[in-house]
């Protein structure tokens, strides 16, 4: 009766507890109670919002004896999130490694606990602690090469995450060669292990900056997953133990996704970067009418920080703006987004600013963005674009106490375009300051490493200001080597600030010399990056979403309302 409640259209929830409950009440044995518990409180946890109540049906499931093992270890996968939603995480974590103590036989269950008790801790930022359980489940699997070799990427991802190079490099080492030589999975299963493992692999890279380095691994990954998709396989004939599946496929092919943005960003193939952004977020958009996972939030405003960067490289404010407010509210529909990206956001708002020559407003976004938690790699951008912010504001002494701790020269972190990128800042102050001998050592610094490894917009960026150089010294042939590829360069990404730049130097390079033609295609080049520029300034500025510079600290500013609704 309570199972045909249930499966009504629409269900009649309140009527199958009612059913359920009633079983207690005939005294049917602890078996049949603890069940009938837990059934209550599966259903609770569905379509109910307190969460005492729920914790009050799975502790009595919970109880059963030896003989009702699968009914206890199901009741305290349940009650573990339920008390993690409490924020009684201690509590959680006692209920796991009491279960798991009296589970070792249940070799599903036994697996599943630990990763439950792992992920609690990764939530508290305590690495060592998961990375050691995941050891436990990597050492009791010795009949499961597949959920082993799980247990060992898992591990590898957040030797990643806490920085443990040395670490991550053993892990995927070991991992490669163990899933090349694996023959007790299904094709699916090692594809997907592939993936995991190849993602690892170029998030590793991307993380250092190493742009060039990356690209055979992200060819690679992008060829399994589409082997994935175009392939039948299922998850059929494995054992209990090996149901596990570290993401659904849709979910893994917008991952793919992710990280090839991330790559074109870094690379400067804004173009790419902006197309990969629009298929991976109309998946998402189809994904979510079926699927509503928190994961798919995270992906959509990932994918939204790395287009509103191509916005703005591109010259498109008023798109920009639209899309950082949309992103603000991805964040409302899921609190710990809010929590997590709140630096992001105020990040964003800050290159807007810029973008827009608003300079005390973007100050107050980067030093907002960085009174929050974030990591080393975003903490270092927010400070070069402050940096910057306090050269075009003639802010010398501010400057200077916050490029102290940044010297490019002494220490510098593992990421090599950041570091590269200190370089071009560094250049950038010495020509401010007409240093031009100085400026010109640390652009070519900056050359060196940018070529190294293909980075094309910090590229453009030093060649057009070493032509700003030569012509201030006037070495006018020099100027030109220098302007002409970085305008090359800055029409392939495309990069409307450099593109204007450039044009005006070639404008007044080719006035100097005599070159009337060459000077008229250069005064209208200008010309049209100017108008086109302005326009859109123009029109981002009257826009409602602009005032969102104005947004300190506290809760998203929800009485400013969208100008469109037609934001994509």
């Amino acid at each position: 009766m309570a199972e045909t409640f249930r499966t009504q259209n629409p269900p009649e929830i309140r009527m199958a507890i009612h059913c359920l409950k009633a079983i207690l009440n005939i005294n049917a044995g602890a078996l049949v109670e603890a069940k009938t518990n837990l059934q209550i409180g599966k259903l609770l946890t569905s379509y109910s919002s307190d969460t005492n109540t729920v914790v009050s049906y799975l502790e009595k499931s919970h109880l059963v004896t030896e003989e009702g093992r699968s009914i206890k270890c199901e009741a305290a996968n349940l009650l573990a999130e339920t008390l993690c939603k409490q924020n009684q995480k201690e509590h959680a974590k006692h209920i796991l490694g009491e279960t798991l103590a009296a589970c070792q036989d249940s070799q599903y269950w036994y697996c599943r606990l630990l990763f439950q008790l792992a992920q609690i801790h990764v939530n508290e930022r305590d690495y060592t602690s998961a990375c050691q359980v995941l050891s436990v489940g990597e050492k009791y699997c010795t009949q499961s090469e597949y959920t082993r070799l799980l247990f060992l990427l898992s591990k590898g991802m957040l030797y990643l995450i806490n920085k443990q190079g040395a670490e991550v490099h053993e892990t995927l080492g070991a991992a490669g060669q163990e899933i090349e030589s694996l023959s007790s999975a299904t094709p699916l299963q090692k594809d997907s292990l592939k993936v995991f493992f190849l993602l690892l692999q170029v998030c590793h890279y991307l993380f250092a900056g190493q742009v060039k380095s990356v690209k055979p691994a992200l060819k690679n990954l992008q060829q399994i997953i589409q082997s994935i998709t175009q392939s039948q396989s299922t998850q059929e004939n494995t054992t209990s133990v090996d149901q596990f599946q570290w993401l659904p496929t849709e979910h893994m092919c917008v991952l793919v996704y992710l990280v090839t943005v991330m790559h074109s960003m870094q690379a400067g193939y804004i173009d790419k970067a902006q197309k990969y952004t629009e298929k991976a977020l109309l998946q998402i958009e189809k994904l979510k009418v079926l699927d509503t996972h928190p994961i798919l939030l995270a992906f959509q405003l990932m994918l939204l920080e790395n287009i509103i960067m191509c916005r703005l490289i591109m010259g498109n404010k008023t798109m920009a703006i639209q899309e950082i407010y949309q992103a603000c509210t991805v964040c409302q529909q899921q609190p710990k987004l809010f929590t997590s990206h709140s630096a992001q956001l105020h990040s964003l708002l800050g290159l807007y600013a810029m973008s827009m020559n608003c300079m005390e407003a973007a100050e107050v976004q980067f030093q907002t963005a960085a009174k929050e938690e974030m990591s080393e790699e975003l903490a270092t951008f927010v400070k070069l674009n402050l940096a910057i912010v306090y050269l075009r504001m003639n802010r010398t002494t501010e400057f200077a106490t916050l490029m102290e701790s940044m010297d490019p020269e002494r220490s510098y972190g593992q990421c090599h375009s950041l570091k590269a990128s200190a370089f071009y800042v560094q250049g950038l102050q010495a020509f401010f300051q007409a240093k031009y001998s100085e400026a010109k050592r640390y652009l070519r610094e900056t050359l060196k490493m940018a070529n190294a490894e293909d980075l094309n917009r910090l590229t453009s960026c030093s060649l057009v200001l070493l032509g700003q150089i030569f012509m201030n010294l006037g070495n006018n042939t020099d100027a030109l080597n220098m302007v002409i590829p970085a305008m090359q360069l800055a029409e392939k990404i495309p990069d409307v600030h450099v593109q204007l730049w450039a044009s005006s130097l070639l404008k007044d390079l080719y006035h100097i010399s005599g070159d009337t033609f060459r000077e008229s295609e250069g005064y209208r080049m200008h010309s049209n990056f100017s108008q086109t520029l302005l326009k859109d300034h123009l029109q981002a500025a009257q826009l409602s979403e602009h005032q969102l510079i104005q947004w300190k600290d506290g809760p998203f500013p929800a009485h400013i309302a969208p100008d469109s609704e037609d934001v994509k």
